[in-house]
């Protein structure tokens, strides 16, 4: 039997454990306590603590999947003992095109015969890329429908490369098409697939020497350790990310660096707020905002999308990630949405704000602005697991049901 007590859940799936023992289990092997499993829940460690005791009986749905998306459970069998229920139904679905660009990533090496275009050519594409995927509300099927193409030709690139000045620019490039690939692979049902994107992005501008690439790699290798519950190792990246950054802000080009050193300061904050550290949480945030109006009016990065314009939308993410409603909400009052230009990360602050105002209780307006959320970008709302479970937990409202489903059917939540 394993020495965690998992093993004993797994030879004995069918006999009567029950729910708070099997939850327990699941929190330990996670390394959570129940203060922070709540926290991620919208729930107190009391209420952790009721259900592990048997005094609460198993949820419904909307927190039973909120619970196995804390603990990265794939089937609701691991807590309830029931019969198979897989997650991925009601967390998201997998997109069309997602085994196109698993087989572009996996590929061995690109095809002997391969043509190579050029770094410029190669440049221009990605920014291209970058572009489409802020401008679209669809933007998972636009990446979906470049990147297959677009990861073969940066591997050929590198592997066609003469020389070392030649092959370090080429893995840079290559790189940022990996980080380009996890906003399309993000929150789909391929968690491994993802991992290999973000280590190789990592790898790739570590081999390059670019700071540019690193810092991009960083941000989200941050973020990935961050939603897998390694709040240490997200913390580590972010440090070290940081350093390196640091010492390349006197360069004359140092606008973009500046607003991704802004970026890891921010998501240090936002690990930060996800542990329940105020202090740490708002001084971050603070330090990234002083960053961004250090940059040129205006400014915008490309990816990340780092800005004095997005410092509001982050704010309401610190507040949010610290359960407070209510100063999620005043925060949502003060930010101004329509300036982010990107649709996704629009169409993500209204998520923000939903949640925010589910905090404080006013279900309604949640829901109003996750409407608000799908007819900006349909694609980020139906990918977000947040969403999801705010629309599941209006279908078990009696005052909000007929506006939950409505949403529901658009976004694809089983209703």
């Amino acid at each position: 039997m394993a020495s965690d007590g998992i093993g004993e859940i797994e030879e004995t799936a069918g006999s009567d454990i029950p729910f708070g023992t099997r939850l327990k289990l699941h929190r330990s092997r996670r390394g959570l306590t129940r203060e922070v499993l709540g926290g991620l829940v919208g729930r107190s460690a009391s209420w952790v603590k009721a259900l592990e005791t048997g005094r609460l009986g198993t949820p419904k749905l909307p927190l039973l999947l909120k619970l196995a998306d804390a603990l990265r459970i794939r089937d609701l069998a691991e807590l309830t003992g029931a019969g198979s229920i897989p997650v991925e139904p009601f967390s998201g679905p997998g997109h069309p095109r997602l085994p196109a660009v698993r087989a572009a990533v996996n590929a061995f090496a690109p095809a002997a015969d391969r043509p190579v275009p050029g770094l410029p050519h190669l440049r221009a594409r990605l920014r291209g890329a970058w572009r489409a995927r802020h401008a679209a509300p669809d933007h998972r099927e636009v990446l979906g429908a470049l990147l297959p193409e677009l990861i073969e030709d940066a591997q050929a690139a590198v592997h066609a490369a003469d020389r070392e000045s030649h092959r370090r620019a080429a893995r840079a490039v290559l790189s940022e098409v990996y980080s380009l690939a996890q906003f399309f692979i993000a929150y789909q049902p391929a968690q491994s697939l993802l991992w290999r994107v973000c280590e190789r992005a990592v790898v790739t501008a570590r081999e390059a020497d670019d700071p540019r690439a690193l810092g991009i790699a960083a941000w989200l290798m941050v973020q990935a350790h961050r939603d897998a519950g390694d709040w240490d190792a997200a913390d580590a990246v972010a440090e070290g990310a940081l350093a390196h950054l640091g010492a390349h802000l006197d360069r004359r080009d140092s606008d973009e660096l500046r607003s991704l050193w802004g970026s890891l300061q921010f998501e240090a904050g936002y690990t930060a707020a996800r542990r329940g550290e105020s202090g740490a949480a708002w001084h971050r945030w603070d330090t990234a905002r002083r960053a961004a109006e250090r940059l040129p009016a205006g400014f915008y990065h490309p990816v990340t999308s780092f800005s004095r314009a997005v410092m509001g939308a982050h704010a309401v993410t610190v507040a949010v990630e610290l359960r407070n409603g209510g100063e999620g909400v005043r925060q949502s009052l003060r930010s101004e949405a329509h300036t982010i230009p990107s649709r996704p990360r629009r169409a993500r602050h209204r998520i923000e704000q939903a949640r925010a105002y589910r905090l404080d209780g006013r279900e309604g307006e949640a829901l109003r602005l996750l409407a608000q959320a799908h007819a900006i970008a349909p694609e980020t709302i139906r990918y977000n697991g947040h969403a999801r479970a705010m629309i599941m937990e209006g279908l078990h409202s009696r005052e909000h049901r007929a506006r939950a489903a409505g949403l529901a059917d658009r976004v694809g939540v089983p209703a």
